[in-house]
């Protein structure tokens, strides 16, 4: 056991430190559409993508968000995108908005759970559906933007890990149907840490000791892990351990979350 669980550290330091192949030239000209782009990593995601060169097409919640995060020759989509299989193609989709709830409260309305699925997890499935047809002509990719939430579940977030864990699923799935059908799409799912954002470290403020991955540095990550259609992107890297713990290791899990966690336990009565 211990030499298996050595060889997988090696394997997984390998993975992300070797050469992974990337080619800042392949995005120069590339056809993207960016969802969620107006703070923390979509934003950072946006900067990178218009370094490279990359035509884009911007969504998030308002207009106003947008003037700030959109640069470059990028176009604007404050109201949602219709169209997505029509004239001008496209090469990337990268969806990346979610609808976050404030962590640390046991129980949720099942209206609030409805809605975080609305968001993070259904609107997902409505783009991809539009917007298949364009990758599959330009052999394109789809990259999903998720949580490790959406991997090992813990405690106070079980709609929103639900949510993230349907994603995990669905696109799992769709990634087999492709090869199935000799689809050349690549599905690359990343898994990221909490969001570099001040609104994502107040939704959890006293709950949780973790803390905001660097947007900068995350973003260029997912970037190039879709360029090189990599089946996945775990940033911080170790998030690919704690998903290969769990399965592992299923019993201690609870004692790992519970690190991350400000909870004092309840004297006896």
């Amino acid at each position: 056991m211990k030499v298996l669980f050595l060889v997988g550290l090696g394997a997984l330091f390998f993975a992300y430190f070797g050469d992974d192949n990337f080619d800042p030239a392949s995005l120069q000209g590339a056809r993207v559409l960016l969802t969620g782009a107006s703070v923390g990593v979509g934003e950072e995601l946006a900067y990178h993508y218009a370094r490279l060169g990359s035509h884009l097409v911007l969504t998030a919640h308002t207009e106003a968000l947008l003037q700030k995060g959109a640069g470059g020759g990028a176009s604007k989509d404050s109201s949602g995108l219709m169209g997505l299989s029509g004239p001008g193609g496209l090469d990337y989709l990268v969806l990346n908005h979610l609808g976050a709830a404030p962590a640390g409260t046991r129980a949720r309305s099942a209206q609030a759970t409805r809605w975080l699925m609305q968001v993070n997890f259904l609107s997902y499935v409505q783009l991809t559906s539009s917007a298949l047809p364009s990758l599959t002509d330009s052999k394109g990719s789809l990259v999903v933007v998720s949580s490790l939430l959406g991997r090992v579940p813990t405690s106070f977030s079980s709609p929103y890990s639900a949510a993230k864990f349907a994603l995990d699923s669905f696109f799992g799935s769709l990634r087999r149907e492709l090869d199935v059908q000799d689809v050349n799409v690549a599905i690359t799912m990343c898994v990221l840490g909490l969001r570099d954002r001040a609104s994502a470290a107040e939704g959890v403020r006293g709950v949780t000791r973790a803390k905001a991955a660097p947007g900068p540095k995350a973003a260029l990550a997912v970037i190039r892990g879709s360029a090189t259609r990599a089946s996945g992107v775990f940033y911080p890297w170790r998030f690919h351990l704690l998903c290969l713990l769990r399965g592992w290791m299923p019993q201690p899990r609870a004692w790992f979350i519970r690190q991350e966690l400000n909870i004092t336990t309840p004297a006896a009565a």
